[in-house]
């Protein structure tokens, strides 16, 4: 009973902080380094896009004032009216998209760290408030992370690791959201909701990401490997038709 008290404690507090983030307009933080550099990456190219175009249009202003000496107040006017449309139009596209999920896995691992993120980022609206808590935390754990599988390279334990991260993952919170939102709050054959299962399967995930980088700051790759195969027979049919794997 006390343990259950606390979990729906915890459960209200993520509800209300969550609610509270709702009312200020959302979270636009980035949960991690990695999509935050992408981000800081996608609106600097917008702002060098609006700086050279501005500047474009100035030069072509100045260059037709010589040419047809002076402009006049009609001629500034089209000019502004050429930077507002410059700056609102650059400002507003290309919008920064999430990756498709197929591509999670793709490229060295500090790029799936970056795309997972930024993935993860797009489907916390959708998620419980428990999860969302646990989609946060992942991202902090999934930086040490991508910079310990950076140094190790692709041998066969890390494969094991970035199929974890970069498909089983997101498999588990993409399958939760195919399931109608209505059926989402009812309990299944186990007694646990749909809900309460991906957050379940979110704090394991959570928990095997935090083994896995102690393993790997010991340099333990052999019990890696291990883990590595255990975790694609354990997620790699997560929440499928509502159910994990058996343990």
């Amino acid at each position: 009973m006390a343990g259950e008290a606390h979990h729906s404690d915890r459960t209200l507090a993520a509800a209300r902080r969550v609610l509270q983030d709702q009312r200020a307009g959302g979270r636009r933080r980035s949960i991690g380094r990695g999509s935050a550099e992408l981000k800081t990456r996608h609106y600097t190219a917008k702002l060098t896009r609006i700086v050279v175009t501005v500047v474009g249009i100035v030069l072509a202003a100045m260059i037709a004032g010589l040419v047809i000496d002076g402009i006049g107040f009609t001629g500034l006017f089209v000019t502004a009216l050429a930077i507002l449309a410059a700056v609102a139009v650059f400002g507003r596209y290309p919008r920064l998209k999430p990756p498709p999920q197929a591509r999670l896995n793709e490229g060295d691992a500090r790029t799936m760290v970056a795309r997972t993120e930024l993935w993860l980022e797009s489907q916390r609206p959708a998620l419980p408030a428990p999860a969302v808590e646990l989609v946060d935390r992942i991202g902090v754990q999934l930086d040490a992370l991508g910079l310990q599988l950076e140094g190790i390279g692709d041998q066969p334990a890390t494969v094991e690791v970035r199929k974890l991260v970069g498909e089983h993952l997101p498999e588990m919170i993409s399958t939760y959201r195919r399931i109608p939102s209505h059926l989402r709050h009812e309990q299944r054959g186990d007694g646990r909701t749909p809900d309460q299962q991906l957050t379940e399967g979110l704090g394991k995930i959570s928990g095997e990401i935090d083994q896995i980088t102690r393993q790997l700051a010991a340099g333990d790759l052999d019990n890696l490997a291990v883990r590595g195969r255990f975790l694609d027979y354990k997620y790699g049919g997560a929440l499928e038709d509502g159910t994990e794997r058996p343990a």
